[in-house]
């Protein structure tokens, strides 16, 4: 499954009937039919039926649910929000077949009752407005989402809910709260957006016959488990420890000697060959006695060139309960001079953020893995701006470092050096507590060395993180109760999962 932007959508489009020959009007037939043919699970004879419908491609959605429902006994009434001068193309021809069914269209302009019509819905539609709106919402629009989002129906939204763009918009949301949102043959990327994800209520895929080569092509992927599973290694039957990985992870301190055991413990989970774990000299017992299977290396050793000793690896992880000091700056200065691939997490990029310029020439990919507040201390901007446009952010930031970004949250995205991302949908609540991320570092170092691409590897990573916080609360814990720790132990049951 991909997520496709509004400017994709309409190439998509274009593209559709241009060079396939697929006409808009049975496109728009076609997705009349299939959001009708869902619907019919959740209705009755009985269920009084209102659809919003708009000017564009959204309202002609609506006209010919309108007509399919209608067709089939069911009671509709449709409220049309704009004039008839503003409905245009193939919306004006399905609404002019419409035209020649017992269909009541109520025009807000010219009666009231549409008001007293929402109110007694047992199921209302939004076909209002598509993937070219943004901005504010402006009469009369404003006046009826505020009145579905009082009603006592069931909502339901025709791609995306009226007042949500498709992307990122700089403007105050006020959108129809939609129950369900039934999205037309690919997610669009706001339905992924912490201020706007919520206006989707629960989203499904609708195809409607647009050629798959075409949706295929964007650059946004939502990683799914059939993802996973057609990518994610398999052992051979004479495979050993050499074949999965020597991995080094760097970080823990006398005060967070934590951190770097779960990065330990979670990349030994995931599939490591050779763990060596790099401290200083006092937390190498604290960590060891958790740590059973890895190797140590005291980072307090001053004798020790640290760049020569770092030449033994693949794969490097830093920054997981590194803590800030002037040894933990000069172990950052010097790793970026390495040729192995490198994974910076927690106070690494805390450093890391001098010398970003110099990572786009290192040899070696670079990932970093950071939170939505340590992204905004990357690039100096409010932490906010940083939920509100994720996509954008990541995209120009990975492109400009020439680097792997895994920038975390609720959907966590992937994007890589040419601007590719991919959006894992995995995890829950559980995984609000400290702790979460250094597991997910681990996991990445592991996954990194076996034989996939880089992009799988990250995508498997964090989707198999969430997933192990979702069976923990599916069947064991509650989001209150889960730790870190926790999810360390779910980790066998995840790649399970994944590995049938």
């Amino acid at each position: 499954m991909n997520s496709v932007t509004a400017k994709e959508m309409y190439e998509i489009d274009r593209k559709a009937i241009e060079d396939y020959q697929i006409s808009g009007v049975m496109l728009m037939e076609n997705a009349g039919r299939a959001i009708t043919d869902r619907l019919l699970e959740k209705i009755t004879e009985e269920t009084k039926i209102v659809i919003l419908v708009g000017g564009g491609n959204n309202g002609g959605d609506g006209f010919v649910i309108a007509r399919t429902l209608i067709n089939l006994g069911f009671q509709v009434e449709v409220i049309q929000v704009v004039s008839n001068q503003q409905i245009k193309g193939d919306a004006a021809k399905h609404k002019a077949i419409l035209s020649h069914f017992d269909c009541p269209i109520n025009w807000i302009e010219q009666s009231k009752r549409y008001q007293q019509l929402i109110q007694e819905a047992d199921l209302i539609i939004d076909a209002m407005l598509g993937i070219g709106f943004k901005g504010t919402l402006k009469e009369p629009y404003d006046s009826i989402v505020q009145q579905v989002n009082q009603a006592n129906g069931q909502v339901i939204a025709v791609d995306l809910p009226s007042g949500v763009p498709a992307e990122a918009d700089i403007e105050e949301v006020m959108a129809i709260d939609a129950d369900l949102t039934y999205c037309i043959e690919a997610p669009k990327p706001s339905a992924f957006i912490e201020c706007y994800a919520d206006y989707y209520g629960e989203w499904e895929v609708v195809k409607i016959g647009l050629p798959a080569a075409l949706i295929e092509a964007s650059t946004i992927e939502v990683w799914t488990i059939d993802k996973v599973n057609q990518t994610l290694p398999r052992r051979a039957k004479h495979s050993h420890k050499g074949n999965h990985g020597k991995g080094l992870i760097i970080g823990g301190t006398e005060d967070m000697p934590g951190a770097i055991r779960l990065t330990a413990n979670a990349a030994l989970r995931s599939g490591v060959g050779l763990l060596t774990v790099a401290t200083a000299r006092e937390v190498i017992p604290i960590i060891a006695g958790g740590v059973t299977e890895a190797t140590y290396m005291n980072l307090t050793d001053e004798e020790t060139d640290l760049l020569e000793r770092f030449a033994a690896f693949d794969a490097i992880a830093i920054g997981m309960g590194m803590g800030r000091s002037v040894q933990a700056e000069n172990i950052i200065e010097t790793i970026i001079k390495s040729d192995k691939l490198l994974i910076i997490d927690a106070d690494g990029l805390y450093y890391v953020r001098e010398h970003l310029t110099k990572l786009a020439d290192r040899q070696a990919p670079t990932i970093l893995t950071p939170h939505p507040g340590e992204m905004a201390m990357l690039i100096d901007q409010p932490i906010d701006q940083i939920k509100a446009n994720p996509f954008e952010i990541a995209k120009d930031f990975a492109t400009k470092y020439q680097l792997h970004l895994v920038l975390k949250g609720t959907y966590t995205i992937v994007t890589d050096p040419n601007g590719n991302q991919t959006i894992n949908m995995t995890g829950n609540p559980a995984l609000a507590k400290g702790g979460s991320g250094d597991c997910l570092a681990g996991i990445i170092l592991a996954q990194v060395m076996q034989k996939q691409s880089l992009k799988c590897s990250l995508a498997n990573a964090c989707f198999i993180h969430g997933l192990a916080a979702d069976i923990a609360i599916r069947d064991h814990h509650t989001t209150i109760d889960f730790l870190a720790t926790d999810l360390i132990d779910f980790l066998p049951e995840a790649f399970r999962t994944c590995l049938i």
